[in-house]
């Protein structure tokens, strides 16, 4: 069959057939996609096994609520990402901290605080390395910004998150914290561990077949968010990890790979109350001013709360 061909049955199944009014977009999205679907189908000779055997991993990888990690592993996420920064780029709106994926494992709802917050609940004290991480949040004028939030999440020393992993203390490694009059914001945490996608899960099923592996570096994710400003995802990767240029989910980005210093003076650690070295990252955040004309910066998507 031609792609002409195609073209005109799948007009036929979703355009002609409406007995209703349609919604436009949807079946402007559904006609194309449908239509691109058929003619890989015809393209690639696929069989029937083969495309139901398609339907069944969606099924089974939706119903493990994996989707969200199967978009960053097809590069899914980063196109969209790669498209809003085109978009601002086009308009002028340039000189911002990079974005890049947000994830599936944001959960919304966490305490705030004023300036600073202590992040980890203290389980993973002894056996992690205490990070303090600071900087300032800026404006598109250049001057800092007060009352910007921060909001920031990380996994903990075995990979795992809170809220999705039972055993950890609710809100555990998330906080929202509130720039202080002077746009600044820092947090006390644990320096985190990359992690894997579930060995037996739906996601790393495909990457096995793909020749790759699920690994993610250590990285530190962050919503920051004011007035008038554009807001910006992103998160930072902890320099030294393995995987920091291999990332399976492709968001190691220049610019979001901040140097770590390694404090020891005892000044500094009486001053932090601790008996033993600390890691400490210096980032800014600098936001775009929003502009009426660019694509939305606050994207819509099913997302945990607590």
């Amino acid at each position: 069959m031609t792609h002409a061909e195609i073209d005109a049955l799948v007009k036929g199944f979703i355009v002609d057939a409406a007995t209703a009014p349609a919604n436009p977009r949807v079946q402007q999205a559904v006609l194309r996609l449908v239509s691109d679907l058929f003619k890989a189908i015809e393209d690639l000779d696929l069989q029937p096994s083969e495309v139901w055997t398609g339907l069944e991993y969606l099924a089974r990888a939706g119903a493990s609520h994996e989707l969200g990690l199967i978009a960053p592993g097809i590069g899914l996420e980063r196109f969209l990402d790669i498209r809003t920064d085109e978009a601002e780029a086009k308009l002028g709106l340039t000189g911002g901290t990079p974005r890049t994926i947000e994830g599936p494992l944001y959960v919304a709802g966490a305490p705030e605080s004023e300036g600073f917050a202590r992040l980890d609940d203290g389980s993973e004290a002894d056996k992690g390395e205490v990070l303090f991480m600071q900087g300032t949040v800026y404006g598109a004028d250049g001057r800092p910004l007060p009352n910007a939030r921060v909001e920031v999440w990380h996994a903990n020393l075995m990979g795992s998150y809170s809220y999705f992993d039972k055993s950890q203390s609710p809100f555990n490694l998330r906080r929202t914290i509130i720039t202080d009059a002077n746009g600044r914001y820092q947090f006390r945490s644990i320096v985190p561990m990359g992690y894997a996608c579930p060995p037996n899960g739906s996601t790393q099923r495909l990457l096995d077949l793909l020749g790759r592996h699920g690994n993610r570096p250590a990285h530190i994710h962050f919503f920051v968010s004011a007035g008038g400003h554009r807001k910006l995802t992103t998160q930072i990767n902890i320099d030294g990890d393995a995987y920091l240029w291999e990332d399976f989910a492709f968001a190691s980005r220049e610019g979001l790979v901040p140097a770590i210093e390694r404090i020891a003076e005892p000044a500094e650690l009486a001053r932090k109350a601790l008996t033993r070295p600390f890691a400490s990252i210096d980032f800014d955040f600098r936001l775009l001013a929003e502009h009426v004309t660019a694509p939305t910066a606050e994207v819509e998507r099913p997302r945990a709360a607590a």
